[in-house]
């Protein structure tokens, strides 16, 4: 299906509803919410999960998402909604929004993949063959896609004047290391916004008043002297030796770090040949902890044993800061919603079908979960997720909540094969569209109770103190629009 009849098919009947819903799983709960917003996610149910994989196949890298933006982008306008890309100075960035006025309920999409993660939806590890080695390991396919479903049935009720207010779409690239929320934030792009909802895929259905960790990247660059390793060693300086020292630094500095630090790395340029010393070497690091307040003085420690690493083998060290994340504020109030909706709205089963993937990928995980589990929602509140986020910092200017639902096969790791392999399945989109509903019920709720938002306000005031949110990034940073490309 080419990419103007898929837009066609996703928007479909969404413009023409009739107001009778499907039958909801718990009919009780849903405490008076508009039939026509369920009716209208299930209505196009079937494109939403074609764009999803789209964008799936597409698999693209962070700031680099072109196919991925653009599809979720044109499926939004074609819906009406208002379109404004290239915002924050990045290209793949846009916002979609509806409506005027207050309140302003944002919803957060993600559509970036990862590296070294190509794989088929197959139930093995077996890498796709058209040469594109990233793969959807976080399901960020199924986050824009369900977050634009769920716009698009709210904007439907402002439509029809069953609601008032504006509804927004965030399309945010690069969220696997890019942080390009944070730019997103300091371009003001979040500052009338009343609440912002956002979901995660996972192998858990999850909701509650959580946390995570802040955490700084940067790229360690080191440039020696080439020369021929065993007929001129003395003439060369190695980078490499610079790198090796540099990890070696840091791997005793982790004993003398505040509980719950984590630094963790990969060298991405080492050489070329073993007869020759290199003149240029790269190491990439990550460092976290779940405090920015204390995380930032860690970082600190750590660019010292880059240039330590520099100093004793006579090399250059150029320091690509990446940029930071803070911790995500949690707000109790908003999770309240959020959790109810999702308990209230979880139908997940798995068909017969769906049971021989299922048991296959069960197969190749150390610690695969009960399969019930499916049934569950697991309360979060008050924990830190061992992950990073940049939706930390939307937290900290405008009161957010967001939620997971089981997308993959119980007990399946993030960043993994299997992961996206998951998300090639039916049984991804099942949790796809568990969340879609979610969102924009919760939504609903949002903008049906203005005493909702001015606690979740208050909340958000209170948590914050006198603190100032202050981003990580270095003043004046610009988005590290290439920071997926190899450096040289």
């Amino acid at each position: 299906m080419d990419k103007k009849t898929l837009i066609a098919a996703f928007l479909g009947a969404a413009l023409t509803l009739p107001v009778v819903a499907d039958e909801p799983h718990d009919r009780s709960a849903l405490d008076g919410a508009p039939d026509a917003i369920l009716h209208s996610i299930n209505a196009r149910r079937e494109q939403s999960w074609q764009i999803a994989q789209e964008i799936w196949s597409a698999a693209e890298p962070g700031y680099q998402e072109a196919v991925s933006s653009a599809l979720l982008a044109d499926a939004l306008e074609g819906a009406g909604l208002n379109v404004t890309r290239g915002v924050a100075g990045i290209p793949t960035a846009f916002t979609a929004e509806f409506g005027e006025g207050t309140p302003v309920i944002g919803i957060l999409g993600e559509f970036d993949a990862l590296p070294g993660l190509s794989q088929t939806a197959d139930p093995q590890r077996m890498p796709r063959d058209d040469g594109n080695s990233y793969g959807h390991g976080c399901g960020h396919h199924l986050f824009g896609t369900a977050s634009a479903s769920a716009t698009i049935a709210i904007a439907d009720q402002i439509r029809s004047e069953k609601l008032a207010g504006t509804v927004r779409f965030y399309g945010c690239p690069a969220e696997e290391g890019g942080s390009a929320k944070v730019f997103m934030v300091e371009a003001g792009l979040f500052s009338d916004c009343d609440a912002v909802l956002h979901w995660h895929p996972s192998s858990r259905n999850a909701a509650g008043d959580k946390s995570s960790l802040a955490r700084m990247a940067v790229k360690f660059r080191f440039r020696g002297k080439a020369a021929h390793a065993a007929g001129a060693p003395e003439q060369g300086r190695s980078a490499l030796d610079a790198v090796e020292l540099t990890n070696h630094a840091a791997q005793l500095l982790r004993e003398h770090t505040p509980e719950y630090t984590r630094i963790h790395h990969v060298v991405t340029a080492g050489g070329d040949a073993p007869n020759v010393v290199p003149a240029f070497a790269e190491v990439y690091y990550y460092i976290r902890h779940p405090e920015a307040t204390i995380l930032r003085p860690l970082y600190t420690r750590l660019e010292l044993c880059a240039k330590a690493g520099a100093l004793a083998t006579e090399t250059e060290l150029e320091i690509g800061f990446e940029g930071g994340i803070r911790e995500i504020m949690p707000n109790q109030t908003l999770s309240r919603v959020v959790s109810g909706r999702l308990r209230a709205l979880n139908d997940l089963t798995y068909t017969e079908d769906d049971m021989k993937f299922v048991a296959r990928i069960r197969e190749t995980l150390p610690q695969p979960n009960p399969i019930e589990s499916i049934h569950e929602v697991e309360d979060v509140s008050g924990t830190v997720g061992k992950g990073s986020t940049d939706v930390g910092d939307v937290s900290w200017v405008v009161p957010t909540s967001g939620f997971s639902t089981a997308c993959w096969v119980p007990g399946t790791p993030g960043h993994s094969w299997q992961a996206v392999a998951c998300g090639g399945n039916r049984i991804a989109e099942q949790g796809m569209h568990l969340a879609a509903r979610t969102l924009a019920l919760a939504a609903f709720d949002l903008f049906t109770s203005p005493e909702t938002l001015q606690q979740a306000a208050a909340e958000l005031k209170k948590r914050r103190g006198e603190v100032t949110y202050r981003s990580l990034m270095q003043p004046g940073q610009k988005p590290p629009l290439n920071y997926r490309k190899p450096s040289k």
